[in-house]
């Protein structure tokens, strides 16, 4: 016989990751009785196999082209003996760790409690839990755990890469961006399938490390949801550093080897090349995981792409009142990303708390891509926005025009598209060094339908990257000093 034990809180949340923790911790600090539920580890892809350890990777990987930048452009005659792999995973691991352990003291600090195991939905407003035992939280009770919530749920599930039929992920050969950091050792040549940023970022961090990278992308451009201009100088980027960029190719056979993996690709020319690489990284998208959630149960249905669409974007609650959906789960125009995750985390915690908070502006929210060199947008590309009917100005500076630009001598680009007549700006775009670090004042720019006279007022700081960004929007206002 099966045992039954019943709870109930205000909120119930399934899924740890960024949008399930951050709507708990909104949740609680507005004083609402949460439940979460994680069958994983807190802090979801993210923090364990996406986010954080990746860009953790890439640090280490900048830190290696450093010292060839050393050696072959500053005349430091340094030199790289060896990767410790060893080492290197041992920080990354350590760095994840820390963050993890912080996540579940804010959870517990907060009052959160943490049931672990696997939900599915009995109900609109209940939730039976299945124990799997891991070391998040005490065990649930032998058998099924019952919750109820009183307010609502939050479905925050998450998503899981998207395979190819015939190329199942081994975890050396094949793998995906959810194992790729995790398989063994550093391969001689890689071949990635798929341009995005996931793709983009893995083939970078691989030809950093020594390795032969071929990348190759359907769609006829890399980073093709990116503004054309940015696909450009990051594609010129990349194969002045040696990656073999086969934009508008198609795979059509892949076979795996003894010592690696074989595969076909129809290139953009219609050319047929044979492709040999020790590893193959399939990075073609992610999906929603829905499985085992047992949608029907509560009254719902993933649409035809796995989504659960809201009803109400602004309060992202789903046809079933008081059951709401943040992160991977949701189809566009939310982005999938983990800062995208943590505004709807915000917006469904005040939503259940009573209060009436501003939807997610998705528009304003800033695109990154960690390879190098970096790319980091927001708002939308001249394409985008004209194909909206907007009547555009657009200004365009490489980042080598300004002297700090120059010290970097990596290349790159600022390029702002606002509307015509000195209108409100729609977008910003940035390729180069640590442009990562300068799109916050984009999000800004886009977010409070500011105007380039209105950025023109304001001063940077020179010498730096940033000051190209002063300079666009300087011209752009017709007051421009080394831009005409």
């Amino acid at each position: 016989m099966v045992t039954m034990s019943m709870d109930t809180a205000d909120v119930i949340v399934i899924g740890g990751g960024t949008g399930g923790y951050g709507t708990a911790l909104r949740a609680a600090a507005l004083g609402l009785d949460v439940v979460l539920v994680e069958r994983d580890k807190l802090g979801g892809t993210c923090l364990h196999r996406g986010c954080i350890p990746s860009k953790a990777m890439l640090h280490a990987a900048e830190l290696v082209d450093g010292i060839a930048e050393a050696r072959e452009r500053w005349g430091v005659k340094a030199t790289l003996d060896d990767v410790d792999w060893t080492a290197l995973v041992a920080t990354r691991d350590d760095i994840v760790e820390r963050n993890h352990k912080g996540v579940a003291a804010h959870l517990e600090h907060a009052g959160v409690r943490v049931v672990r195991g696997s939900a599915r939905l009995t109900g609109p407003r209940t939730v039976a839990v299945e124990g799997v035992g891991l070391p998040e939280a005490p065990a649930a009770a032998p058998g099924a755990h019952r919750l109820t919530a009183r307010r609502g749920i939050v479905l925050a599930t998450g998503s899981r890469p998207r395979t190819l039929p015939g190329l199942v992920p081994d975890g050396s050969r094949v793998v995906t961006s959810d194992d790729a950091l995790f398989a063994p050792g550093l391969p001689d040549s890689v071949l990635v399938l798929g341009g995005g940023a996931i793709g983009v970022e893995y083939a970078s961090f691989h030809r950093s490390m020594g390795a032969e990278v071929t990348l190759v992308e359907a769609a006829e451009r890399i980073v093709p949801l990116e503004d054309a201009d940015v696909s450009r100088h990051l594609t010129r980027g990349l194969r002045r550093r040696g990656i073999d960029v086969q934009a508008g190719a198609r795979l059509l056979d892949a076979e795996v080897l003894d010592g690696g993996v074989r595969a076909r690709v129809r290139t953009a020319r219609g050319e047929t090349r044979t492709l040999t690489a020790q590893r193959l990284l399939v990075a073609v998208g992610r999906v929603p995981v829905t499985e085992g959630l047992d949608l029907a149960a509560a009254g719902l249905a993933a649409d035809a792409r796995g989504f659960v669409v809201p009803a109400d974007w602004g309060r992202l609650e789903t046809a079933v009142p008081g059951i709401h959906v943040v992160g991977d789960l949701l189809p566009p125009p939310s982005l999938g990303l983990a800062h995208a995750s943590f505004a709807e985390a915000l917006v469904v915690a005040e939503t259940l708390a009573g209060l009436r908070p501003a939807p997610v502006d998705y528009a304003a929210v800033p695109r990154v891509t960690y390879s190098s060199p970096q790319t980091a947008s927001v708002g939308l590309g001249e394409e985008e926005a004209r194909a909206r009917g907007h009547e555009v100005d657009v200004n365009t500076m490489p980042l080598t025009a300004v002297a700090k630009g120059m010290v970097h001598g990596r290349g790159g680009m600022v390029k702002v598209v606002a509307e015509a007549g000195g209108g409100r700006v729609l977008g910003v775009h940035l390729v180069g060094p640590h442009v990562s670090e300068m799109v916050a004042e984009g999000q800004l720019i886009v977010g409070w339908d500011a105007e380039p006279a209105d950025v023109a007022r304001h001063i940077h700081p020179h010498p730096t990257l940033s000051e190209a960004v002063g300079e666009v929007f300087l011209t752009l206002a017709g007051r421009g000093l080394h831009q005409r």
